[in-house]
């Protein structure tokens, strides 16, 4: 960490930057959400962005929320209890608005959230709706880089930086902000920056540079002896480069990403999917989901197969069936009470209701678990699927 005794200009705020007409992000939410509210409020932002500003609510199916946020559970009072410290949580803001004139503004980060039939409904109050639309306030969080996050206050300083990667310095912050925006304000052990240090900065600091597609370095400056601001130099992590969101057109023109919107997928969240697994593999899960008659909700379904996609190495769909046909005849040599016992111990394995369902109604040839049924059988009884 670098010490810098001078400022480079002096402060007119806590939250204020003069670098805000150059397209820097101004707003900041406080840092006392966990990691799993963190990661929430990113995915619901991702899910609302396309019409933030046209709609009063927006709505997600519970479960596929809790999937994409890695909460494989059916405890709804966890994703209650998030979902109130979202309501409870405040954004502000103190920025230069497109006139010149001083803004400051502050709003609960969700105005309501509700679960009513495994759908949650939420809302943004319209002054926040339309900061967090402006990609000059405020920068999308990309899910793929998101979910390598195993520290709240990682993924808060994370965030926090990459609103000013273009700038390539966050600016100078007090002290006292910059604990408020990891959420430690509140605690008098931070209030001694060697604990800061030690305990908050340093770790959350290798983390971001290990998981992220940025690199940071802190800075510090003194008043005597006394630490009293700190800043972030920021540069592109080359090796984690490729986690980035394309927002470019060239997506939008692959014959897939029509298909996934016409599936209801956002867009954001259309784009994410073809960028992280690639269109040829996207494009194979919409026509299994297309060709299924049983399917009620296609993103939800959609989404639970990427997800178990992306956990395991991709099959080469003549080699899957040849796998497939495997299993099956492995299946039939099995008595009927290890055929049962099988079944009920692949089941308890499938925490996602989507894929429980397509095995209830496929077994073993279900091609939404066909990795899961792989590697089942094949630590039940090595080299019966995968060999020769």
């Amino acid at each position: 960490m670098q010490d810098m005794e001078t400022p480079d200009r002096p402060l007119t705020g806590a939250l204020r930057r003069a670098a805000v007409k150059k397209n820097v992000a101004a707003i900041h939410v406080s840092g006392k959400l966990t990691l799993l509210q963190r990661k929430l409020s990113n995915v619901l932002l991702l899910n609302a962005y396309d019409t933030l500003v046209q709609r009063q609510s927006h709505r997600i199916d519970a479960r596929t929320l809790c999937s994409m946020i890695g909460y494989n559970s059916n405890d709804m009072e966890t994703l209650k209890a998030s979902l109130r410290g979202l309501v409870e949580t405040s954004a502000e803001w103190d920025m230069l608005d497109e006139n010149g004139q001083q803004e400051w503004g502050v709003s609960s980060l969700l105005s309501y959230a509700k679960l009513k039939g495994g759908v949650c409904e939420y809302a943004y109050s319209a002054a926040l709706a339309e900061k967090l639309h402006d990609p000059k306030v405020f920068a999308l969080i990309n899910l793929n880089i998101q979910r390598r996050f195993t520290s709240g206050h990682a993924l808060a300083l994370y965030e926090n930086c990459y609103r000013f990667v273009r700038t390539g310095s966050t600016g100078w912050w007090p002290l006292d902000l910059f604990r408020r925006l990891m959420g430690v304000n509140d605690s008098v052990y931070y209030e001694t920056f060697k604990h800061l240090n030690a305990k908050i900065i340093k770790p959350a600091v290798a983390e971001v540079n290990k998981t992220s597609n940025i690199i940071l370095t802190p800075e510090t400056r003194k008043m005597g002896r006394s630490v009293t601001d700190i800043r972030f130099k920021i540069a592109q992590n080359p090796q984690l480069a490729i986690l980035a969101l394309d927002d470019g057109e060239g997506v939008r023109n692959t014959p897939v990403y029509a298909q996934l919107r016409g599936q209801g997928v956002s867009d954001r969240l259309a784009r994410q999917w073809i960028n992280q697994h690639g269109a040829e593999a996207v494009a194979e899960k919409v026509r299994y989901v297309a060709e299924r008659e049983d399917v009620k909700n296609p993103a939800r379904y959609l989404q639970t197969a990427l997800t178990e996609a992306s956990v395991a190495p991709a099959v080469p769909v003549s080699d899957r069936a040849k796998r497939l046909a495997r299993v099956r005849d492995l299946v039939a040599s099995r008595s009927p009470t290890q055929r049962d016992a099988d079944k009920r111990l692949f089941l308890s394995r499938l925490s996602d209701p989507a894929a429980r369902l397509d095995f209830e109604n496929h077994g073993w040839m279900s091609a939404l678990n066909a990795v899961a049924i792989f590697a089942f059988w094949e630590e039940l009884l090595p080299g019966a699927v995968e060999g020769d």
